[in-house]
């Protein structure tokens, strides 16, 4: 049973959050004022949980003093022991529920998500699988009410993707995406294929948590390299008449970025330069990582972001997570973006995952 007072202790902070939320200092201070908005988001989400946990802790002590109580009418307490029967089955899920929000949050999680979408084996079909990719977050990211800003796109003449970036922007992208790192493996008949065989080929996704003005990440001119180039693309689109693409090399890590989106070499430059300066921090994180070492198994992959982690198999219309050992037979509706039960899935996971590890370290 969990500790109440602690909980309570908890959720006594709610108010003196809500306070900070109208106290001038702190809207005067933007990043001060979005991490009480979190921190008031997080409490709020306990509070909601722990109410519940504390009532059905309230229900079954009130029908377990009746059927203990040899005085109480034999039909009261026949009912007494049927609520009990249908309320104990609901404490653990509560009770997990306010663990999974006790649990501290990553301050990652709240940021837009940065994708990069890449080809791999398989030519032509998997340049149509990254497409295919694409589009089913963005049906997704619709659902959710998520905004789209792509910041490069190298498409070929198929309508397929060698390469695409973008920013999902919206309150916990990149705690919603963040597992989505890997390899992605379809199989399945290409439209490339005349003899109807069955093809493998793969995508490679990174999804890593943009770069903002919290973050603090000075890149001195001196450490990069500057390429303009002509924009290119599939159907000569007016944008490739101009010099306005823009690609960054960080020099010390040799990371690079690029955007062609805009028609503005400026703006260009901009998202380009938010792009490496998430590569960056999110390749110090990794190796943060790395140092400190992980019990738990991390979904969101190693280093190399290339291992397999999902398999899309048309034939069967089956999709395979093959770190959660998870399959839906429901592919057909997944790559129009139903994407909300494996998602909830993998965070239900790590969740798990976390929860282990905490009640590992406290004994």
């Amino acid at each position: 049973m969990l500790d109440k007072a602690h909980i309570e202790n908890v959720l006594a902070k709610v108010q003196v959050a809500e306070a900070a939320l109208s106290d001038p200092s702190v809207l005067g201070n933007q990043k001060l004022y979005r991490e009480k908005i979190r921190e008031h988001s997080a409490l709020k989400k306990l509070e909601a949980v722990a109410n519940t946990y504390f009532r059905v802790l309230a229900d079954l002590e009130g029908n377990r003093e009746i059927v203990n109580d040899p005085a109480s009418d034999p039909d009261l307490r026949a009912m007494a022991q049927e609520e009990i029967a249908l309320i104990e089955p609901k404490l653990p899920e509560a009770e997990r529920a306010v663990l999974a929000n006790l649990l501290p949050p990553d301050p990652a999680d709240a940021k837009n998500a940065v994708f990069e979408i890449r080809a791999g084996t398989g030519g032509d079909e998997a340049a149509l699988f990254a497409a295919v990719l694409f589009r089913m977050y963005c049906k997704y990211c619709d659902t959710k009410g998520y905004k789209i800003s792509i910041i490069d796109a190298n498409g070929t003449e198929l309508g397929g993707y060698k390469e695409v970036v973008f920013t999902v922007i919206g309150e916990n992208a990149y705690g919603h995406f963040k597992f989505e790192s890997g390899g992605h493996r379809v199989q399945r008949v290409p439209t490339t294929e005349a003899q109807g065989r069955i093809h493998t080929s793969a995508a490679t996704i990174i999804v890593f948590p943009e770069a903002d003005e919290e973050d603090v990440l000075d890149i001195p001119e001196c450490d990069l390299r500057v390429d303009i180039f002509c924009s290119g693309g599939c159907g000569g689109q007016g944008v490739n008449t101009t010099y306005s693409a823009i690609r960054l090399t960080h020099l010390p890590t040799g990371l690079v970025a690029q955007c062609q989106d805009e028609r503005s070499q400026h703006r260009n430059k901009d998202k380009a330069l938010g792009v490496l300066k998430a590569r960056i921090l999110d390749q110090r994180r990794q190796a943060e990582d790395a140092k400190l070492g992980k019990a738990r198994l991390d979904l969101r992959g190693s280093g190399d972001r290339s291992q397999r982690i999902r398999t899309y198999n048309f034939p069967q219309n089956r999709m395979t997570d093959h770190r959660i050992n998870l399959t839906l037979y429901s592919l057909d509706r997944i790559i129009e973006g139903d994407l909300s039960p494996l998602l909830t899935a993998l965070q239900s996971y790590d969740q798990d995952q976390r929860l282990k590890e905490e009640l590992g370290n406290g004994k």
